[in-house]
């Protein structure tokens, strides 16, 4: 249509329009991208600082309902009434850990399992004894008894072995001696595998060792996923969590009978409080992870192990188990009772104490 092109004078005003105009465009798309990484950038503070108002908020409600659950317990009357403990809190990072101190002497640690708490060991009578001719101490693990589990952290074998360590560091102990019953023995082998404090040796009781199937536990870890577990514990009602906490003792004590100074004297209260029926939950879904990092350190263990179970023990299989840890741990002994379930701190609490004795002859 047009034989001739424009003229030159055109040609430079065009030139110096699509300058501008490209300038502009580059400028204007430099503006838009600047403006959108600022606002990635406030999202993301934004993110991090709403998620580190969640997580304070998250630690605020556990220790509410560790502290409502504590609350009930110390009510004067009704099922699961305990007097208010006579132990003492140790804070370590901020968590105020229960323990329970009594006699004096060479130091012997008790460690409780899964779904009890320090006051087992004195409902037992295993403190009152003990403490006759050594300084026990009882600890409540996080989430159990009157210790809160924060949940900014997770809260492994190897991290309760760390606060157990932490604990006795504060409170001086040199050396102990310690004691772990059931879920407690991985916490008692994590710690004598970690190799950070010197130890006197290790009695446990019933315990799993190994990864396997377990009935319980395989039922209750479902509750331990973040937000599902809290939804299903908020709909069970406190009567039914109270009687489901106590077919469970019937199943740990067979085939013996519930004593009934355990009956009459454990906190039901907070055993079935939402705080501590997380803190089952986590740990049974954790133990096979557990064991299978720690199985390969046993047979480089030096110090002198006692195993105790019993050959009726209903929650774990004791063959597999303690016969097996017995085999890989040098120098171990081992005693099966006979007759006798889960709970062999009552059952044969003089043949726990004995195998105590024993070990704290050698020095």
């Amino acid at each position: 249509m047009f034989p001739f092109g424009p003229p030159r004078r055109t040609r430079r005003l065009l030139n110096r329009s699509a300058n501008r105009t490209t300038r502009h465009v580059t400028r204007s798309i430099e503006a838009a991208a600047e403006a959108s990484a600022k606002a990635v950038t406030r999202s993301t503070e934004q993110a991090i600082r709403e998620t580190r108002k969640a997580t304070a908020r998250s630690v605020k409600r556990t220790v509410r309902h560790a502290e409502k659950a504590v609350e009930a317990a110390l009510a004067p009357s009704g099922p699961g009434a305990v007097r208010r403990p006579s132990g003492r809190f140790v804070t370590v990072d901020g968590l105020p850990v229960h323990v329970l101190l009594r006699g004096r002497g060479r130091p012997v640690v008790l460690v409780h399992g899964n779904g009890t708490m320090a006051e087992d060991f004195a409902i037992s009578g295993l403190i009152d004894r003990l403490a006759a001719r050594y300084r026990v101490i009882a600890i409540d693990r996080p989430g159990f008894g009157y210790t809160a589990r924060p949940r900014h952290r997770l809260w492994t074998a190897q991290a309760q072995a760390v606060l157990l360590h932490r604990v006795l560091e504060q409170l001086d102990i040199e050396r102990p001696l310690i004691v772990g019953h059931s879920w407690g023995t991985i916490v008692a082998l994590a710690l004598a595998a970690d190799g950070r404090r010197a130890l006197r040796g290790l009695v446990l009781l019933s315990g799993s060792y190994f990864p396997g199937h377990r009935t319980d536990a395989a039922l209750i870890a479902p509750l331990a996923v973040p937000g599902l577990g809290d939804a299903v514990r908020a709909m069970v009602p406190a009567r039914m969590s109270a009687a489901l906490t106590e077919q469970s003792f019937r199943s740990v004590f067979w085939p013996q009978a519930v004593p009934a100074r355990f009956k009459a004297r454990f906190p039901v209260a907070i055993a079935a409080a939402a705080t501590q029926a997380r803190a089952v939950s986590e740990d049974a879904a954790s133990m096979n992870s557990a064991v299978t990092g720690l199985q390969r350190r046993y047979a480089g263990l030096t110090l002198p192990v006692s195993i105790l179970a019993g050959e009726a023990d209903a929650i774990v299989k004791t063959g597999e188990q303690s016969v097996r840890l017995h085999t890989t741990i040098p120098g171990s002994t081992l005693r099966l009772l006979p007759c006798l379930g889960h709970m062999i701190h009552y059952g044969a609490r003089l043949k726990v104490e004995r195998a105590i004795d024993d070990l704290m002859k050698l020095g």
